[in-house]
């Protein structure tokens, strides 16, 4: 697997070694959804694009980014709770202009490109750090490093094994136990993630035990201190690559896409 492909190549790289995935329509304009988000682009004043992709996708780069997000974003169903329950608490905004009630999470709300965007940004370690490290670049490293040994589906679970902090954020370890609330309210968005993607509700041991030994590997990038030498011995073996978030978004939608064999279309 090359680690080293840039932003314009990613997808393409990485989805080699996979598992099939399903091809594109050989005439890609014959497609309803082509056709639908043509016409939406057109009346947002955007002139080129590839459906196909997210927009910030290599594919979709030189379009002013308000009008093709206003495109893609009005293609896709919107979050609503017509009929449902009223909410707990208030939503707030994601990445692609839905709404998301984190203390009331429903599964059909949960967009794989919103969960990408906000761990792209999000520094790990509340963002200590001797260089930027994402969440989505840690996610992705323990997914890739995961597959081979345990299959797609736990490789998967690796990956979005942080996806709640999308909605509340990355909290730091010593932090979390005393936020009261917070560990109901991070169950719960993780089942709602769980149920979208057709994931098990229990984390899988194998992502567990990675998740934590991973923590020696990313010693590295932190000012060594003595607490360390817990770690010594116990590295996962992955390396950090210090992905820009715009590269981070890209790979950990290149392994979703991967893993899940999602090619041509968007959630």
């Amino acid at each position: 697997m090359n680690n080293q492909a840039t932003n314009d190549n990613t997808r393409h790289a990485l989805s080699a070694p996979m598992a099939p995935v399903a091809q594109q329509p050989a005439h890609i304009e014959e497609d309803p959804g082509y056709q639908e988000f043509e016409r939406l682009a057109n009346e947002q004043g955007v002139q080129h694009g590839d459906p196909s992709k997210a927009p910030w996708a290599p594919e979709n780069r030189g379009i002013p980014f308000d009008k093709l997000l206003a495109a893609h974003t009005a293609s896709r169903p919107a979050s609503t709770d017509s009929g449902q329950p009223e909410r707990q608490g208030d939503f707030m905004q994601t990445a692609t202009g839905r709404k998301f009630w984190p203390l009331s999470p429903r599964a059909d709300e949960v967009f794989i490109e919103d969960i990408a965007h906000s761990l792209a940004l999000q520094c790990r370690y509340a963002g200590h750090c001797l260089r930027f490290y994402s969440v989505a670049e840690h996610s992705v490293l323990i997914a890739r490093h995961l597959r081979d040994q345990y299959g797609e589906q736990t490789a998967l679970w690796a990956l979005l094994h942080d996806a709640s902090e999308a909605y509340l954020v990355d909290v730091p370890r010593p932090v979390k136990p005393y936020l009261t609330g917070y560990k109901d309210a991070e169950a719960n968005v993780m089942a709602a993630v769980c149920d979208r993607f057709g994931l098990s509700r229990e984390m899988p041991a194998a992502v567990h035990e990675a998740d934590n030994r991973i923590i020696a590997d990313e010693l590295v990038n932190l000012v060594p201190m003595d607490w360390h030498a817990r770690y010594a011995g116990k590295e996962l073996g992955v390396h950090l690559r210090y992905w820009s978030p715009e590269q981070a978004r890209e790979e950990f939608m290149a392994t979703f896409d991967a893993l899940t064999g999602r090619v041509g279309r968007v959630a």
